[in-house]
């Protein structure tokens, strides 16, 4: 490190040409000129311009001229460990964007769902942008299919979904099986808890709005089990639901690691204590259009990797 005096020379070492260090590194390793020259490439005159010039910017001399050679002087001693260091940061910045030429660049637009974690997108983005430090993410918080219909028509790049994929244009990775519990108001629990099919069907439900997945997953839920349950108000959204069946409004599916979460406190009470009455997919999905995008297969492969899934 430079002492307080010699540090005072840092701001003028900033203004230098790296050739000119480059010279003077040389210069002081090999102790003489013309050996300088040849591995430099240059005359010996303009290795003697460069060092010249380069002890006007210091204002100090950098070596002192032997009959035989070079030797560096106090100050060219002090300065010469400085030099190599900036001669190195310099290679490693060239050797680094070296690097990035070949790197995906860009931004992507993600549709997410849910709860952030259930998706994992925090390890997810964070893997990604380690990997991949060129691409840049911009999520958009949705509804399943809002970001279904969003990455058919191209205004999100891709994102996450959850059901069952109907189109053949839009690509899926699947992730994960998501399975679903019936959540209960606590205030219903004695007349519901053990009830069977029939009787939960007499119960009021929540309904959920057609843009959501899980109005379907519901609907294909009742229909495997022959009811049609009476249907109280129209909602989207799992937080709503929750609140919802905590205030003894009505029954609704949950997520089974949500029903759980909620049933530990008590505030909500799941149907034989929390049996699985059905499953969907979670999906990342993207246009078929982009299946050979390089940049899709990055952000897949990272996803892969997050959800410990074969690549």
């Amino acid at each position: 490190m430079l002492n307080a005096t010699s540090g005072k020379l840092w701001v003028i070492i900033a203004a230098m040409e790296l050739y000119q260090l480059r010279t003077f590194v040389t210069v002081a390793q090999q102790g003489h000129l013309t050996q300088a020259a040849e591995l430099l490439h240059l005359s010996q005159p303009a290795v003697t311009a460069q060092i010249k010039a380069l002890e006007e910017q210091f204002g100090l001399a950098l070596f002192e001229r032997y009959p035989g050679g070079v030797q560096l002087t106090e100050a060219g001693k002090l300065l010469l460990p400085e030099a190599e260091q900036i001669l190195a940061q310099a290679r490693d910045l060239l050797h680094q964007a070296k690097a990035l030429q070949g790197e995906p660049k860009g931004k992507v637009r993600i549709g997410t769902i849910g709860v952030p974690a259930r998706l994992r997108l925090g390890k997810w983005l964070s893997l990604l942008r380690e990997t991949y430090p060129l691409i840049t993410v911009q999520t958009t918080h949705g509804i399943s299919v809002s970001v279904l219909n969003e990455v058919r028509k191209k205004t999100l790049d891709a994102g996450f979904y959850l059901g069952r994929n109907p189109y053949q244009n839009v690509m899926t990775l699947p992730l994960s099986e998501i399975g679903f519990c019936i959540a209960i108001p606590p205030s219903m629990a004695s007349q519901l808890q053990e009830a069977d099919w029939p009787a939960l069907a007499a119960a009021p439900w929540l309904g959920l709005s057609q843009f959501t997945s899980l109005a379907d997953i519901s609907q294909e839920l009742w229909r495997s089990q022959n009811i049609a349950p009476k249907v109280v108000g129209e909602f989207d959204e799992e937080a709503t639901l929750l609140e919802l069946i905590k205030a003894g409004v009505g029954v609704a599916i949950l997520a089974e690691r949500t029903a759980q979460r909620y049933a530990a406190d008590g505030s909500i009470v799941l149907w034989r204590g929390g049996e699985i009455v059905t499953r969907a997919p979670l999906q990342f999905i993207y246009s078929g259009d982009r299946a050979t995008d390089p940049m899709m297969h990055k952000l897949c492969a990272t996803l892969k990797t997050i959800w410990q899934l074969e690549t």
